[in-house]
């Protein structure tokens, strides 16, 4: 990702000397510019088709044990089930899967659109109020089954509209006209759980956990 710099002063400024018969205008300083892991320039965010995601999946696994998180000995387990679910959620229908890239792949998040019906519902049953199931029904709620970033999009500029993960969420929300998306994150799992309510993402009975109901997993609402 790129720095945003000041452009560089003149040789006069540099000196501070005067340019010219009149003393220069004092100038006010203007806003300090933005700095960090902004994505705008440099990384391009594209979808993949089905047969690009089986060509992919030698990178998307190892992009996977990158940013999980983990020792060396757990990589390959991690990778191997990682890869299994993705293979799942890309058989269901309007799956898309999205990566950012430079020279190299830099991250990437995917899921998919849902109804009242199928098997997308494990997990989610008894979490979901009436406005999302009616969402469910005109087909504008969507999984998002998993954000793969590399830990500085974790830490830095979390509520920058430029943020690598939140312009990845934005993307597959715009490209399937949701209005809100779902994710399951196990209740253990609070690193992901820190980083999604930094990218804006809440909890589905509000902004404390502690009206959750119990159960293995948290459900996690974002708006558009």
């Amino acid at each position: 990702m790129t720095v945003n710099v000041p452009a560089a002063p003149t040789t006069a400024e540099l000196l501070g000397r005067p340019v010219g018969p009149h003393p220069p205008a004092t100038r006010r300083p203007g806003p300090r510019p933005e700095r960090g892991s902004s994505p705008r320039e440099g990384q391009r965010v594209r979808p993949l088709t089905r047969r690009q995601i089986e060509d992919h999946l030698q990178e998307l696994g190892d992009l996977y044990a990158e940013t999980s998180g983990g020792g060396p000995w757990a990589w390959n387990q991690a990778r191997s089930a990682f890869l299994r679910r993705l293979a799942a959620d890309a058989r269901r229908p309007g799956f898309e899967l999205l990566i950012a890239e430079t020279t190299a792949l830099t991250g990437c998040a995917y899921g998919f659109p849902v109804g009242v019906d199928g098997p997308w519902w494990e997990g989610f049953d008894g979490y979901l109020p009436g406005r999302l199931l009616r969402l469910a029904a005109s087909g504008r709620l969507f999984v998002i089954s998993g954000i793969h970033v590399p830990s500085r999009v974790r830490r830095q500029n979390q509520d920058r509209a430029w943020n690598l993960a939140r312009r990845l969420q934005k993307r597959l929300l715009t490209d399937h006209g949701a209005a809100v998306a779902v994710t399951l994150v196990k209740r253990s799992d609070h690193r992901t759980v820190e980083a999604l309510r930094s990218w804006g993402w809440r909890y589905i009975e509000g902004d404390t956990p502690r009206t959750a109901p119990l159960g293995p997993f948290r459900v996690l609402v974002l708006d558009t």
